[in-house]
């Protein structure tokens, strides 16, 4: 009970800002049951008469709620499946730029963290250089074992930030769960599996041992690949809160006048940036998921370094032979293929037809042969895939969401450096030796020992399988004959549980009856 009210108080909150900022402006009241177009015409009594452009109403909206608010924000616009791609692309110019906090907080967040105080740990540590929701950055000077000193950039957590996308987060799973029981619509887009996404990567952020755990994984990953690095972690300053890493000299990647004085290809640079995503995607499965300009420099020597990989992406075996499939399915134009693939997978149905899903698949595909290969985008195709899989009931897979979100990023940044860049030449090395790799004679044989060396372990692991399988059906039989009984403690839980839901849901219909109470004394 005394969760529902805090959850309804700040989701009233929430609409609150979201009315004054504007934000309701862009919705249609002819499209709501008529209870619902009069909340919508009351929320707009309380709107601010200088609101701008919707994309900046949103942004403002979502900037004044904080930080938990502004990185869902970011992340739903890698969820296009979820909010549509018109909001998605609204949210990809919500920028995550906070004020910076005091040098007080950020010195005694390292000596909390790292036990010594900023002075013992580093020779110079100056203010902050960049500050975002999660944590803000500072350049620092270190000194090694043989007494030179080099230069660092030192990521240190908000303080309180834990804290608050914990209480937000709580809001967001009500909301999400709230969906599910009233729409059924909403149940395919699973809003609690996306929450559930959200509160991961926000786990993994909160910590950044875990970031330099990606860091460092990425380093091993990439350690031989021509023209692509990461910056090298300092492991002996780096805590949960604090994260200290090599300092990278070069030249933003979107400052394209200065990539040009120092004689760096911008073509070149284009296809390399490509061709190390896809590699990434596909060879390790293991991705920079947010790979705008900001976290992208090229060194002297013409390199490729990123960085801030607060957000990562992982492809399983089956998800990347699914995108080297349908990339070079599409590329042969072999629909029939394409849409095998994706019935294998078991992301469309077995119940819809295969060569109907064909034929829609070759509504996508054959306009790409009319056109010049500069004007083939990678991203847009697979954005028009998971389009026409939504009308197959494919279900939504966020791995491969967040693939197709971090290619559009991609492919963009790619363009601006090469306008005329010819995605499916970049990218048919890279498809085509893990195709080679994977698919071919090399890797049926990997395929028959992974098997072979599964079917070993589970004949070791077979008499213990027998007899759970025992103790298992001896179970069952006492339920046939028993029946299933619940503890009073069980049964008092799944009560109270659903007195909850059933109670959020309620509230949730009064806030706009709130908001509007709140107007007429405070307006």
């Amino acid at each position: 009970m005394l969760s529902a009210i805090i959850h309804f108080i700040r989701l009233s909150r929430v609409a609150f800002v979201f009315a004054r900022e504007g934000v309701f402006r862009s919705v249609d009241p002819a499209l709501l049951p008529p209870s619902a177009s009069m909340g919508l015409r009351l929320l707009r009594l309380i709107e601010r008469g200088d609101v701008d452009a919707r994309a900046a109403r949103l942004s403002a909206a979502l900037e004044k709620l904080g930080p938990s608010y502004v990185k869902l924000g970011q992340f739903l616009a890698t969820r296009p499946d979820v909010v549509g791609p018109e909001l998605a692309r609204d949210l990809e110019l919500l920028q995550d730029r906070m004020p910076s906090f005091g040098m007080d907080a950020a010195k005694e967040t390292v000596l909390r963290a790292l036990g010594r105080p900023v002075e013992d740990i580093f020779v110079e540590f100056g203010p902050p250089i960049a500050a975002a929701s999660i944590a803000q950055v500072h350049k620092a000077v270190i000194r090694d074992h043989d007494g030179k000193e080099h230069p660092v950039a030192v990521k240190v957590l908000r303080p309180g930030v834990a804290r608050r996308f914990r209480r937000d987060l709580e809001s967001f799973y009500a909301v999400a769960y709230w969906l599910e029981r009233v729409s059924r619509p909403a149940r395919r887009l699973r809003p609690v599996a996306v929450v559930q996404t959200l509160a991961h990567s926000v786990t993994f952020e909160m910590d950044l041992r875990l970031e330099a755990s990606a860091l460092s994984e990425m380093h091993e990953n990439t350690e031989a690949d021509p023209g692509f690095r990461v910056p090298a972690v300092d492991w002996d300053r780096t805590a949960k809160e604090v994260l200290t890493l090599e300092w990278v000299d070069g030249i933003p990647l979107g400052d394209h006048e200065a990539l040009r004085a120092a004689g760096h290809d911008l073509p070149a640079i284009g296809r390399l940036l490509i061709q190390s995503f896809l590699r990434h995607a596909m060879r390790d499965g293991f991705f920079h998921a947010d790979l705008h300009q900001g976290n992208l420099f090229v060194d002297a020597a013409g390199n490729i370094v990123a960085i801030d990989f607060g957000i990562t992406g992982r492809l399983g075996a089956k998800e990347r032979r699914f995108l080297a499939e349908i990339l070079y399915g599409f590329i042969r134009r072999d629909y029939q293929r394409v849409a095998e693939v994706h019935f294998a997978a078991g992301y469309v149905p077995a119940g819809e037809s295969v060569d109907e899903f064909a034929r829609a698949l070759r509504s996508i595909g054959e306009p790409i042969h009319s056109r010049s290969a500069d004007q083939i985008s990678m991203a847009r195709l697979l954005t028009q895939l998971f389009e026409v899989t939504e009308i197959f009931q494919m279900r939504t897979q966020p791995e491969l969401i967040m693939l197709q979100k971090t290619m559009v990023v991609v492919e963009g940044v790619a363009r601006t450096l090469d306008p005329h860049l010819d995605m499916w030449r970049t990218a048919d090395p890279v498809v085509r030796e893990w195709i080679e790799r994977n698919l071919g004679p090399r890797g049926m044989a990997d395929d028959a020992l992974r098997n072979l060396h599964k079917l070993s372990r589970s004949l070791v692991e077979l008499p213990d399988l027998v007899t759970r399988m025992n103790v298992l059906a001896a179970k069952v039989d006492d339920m046939a004959e028993n029946g299933v009984s619940l503890s009073p403690d069980t049964i008092t839980g799944i009560g109270r549980a659903e007195a909850r839901r059933a109670l959020v849901g309620h509230l949730a219909l009064w806030v706009l009856v709130a908001l509007l109470a709140i107007t007429m004394v405070f307006g």
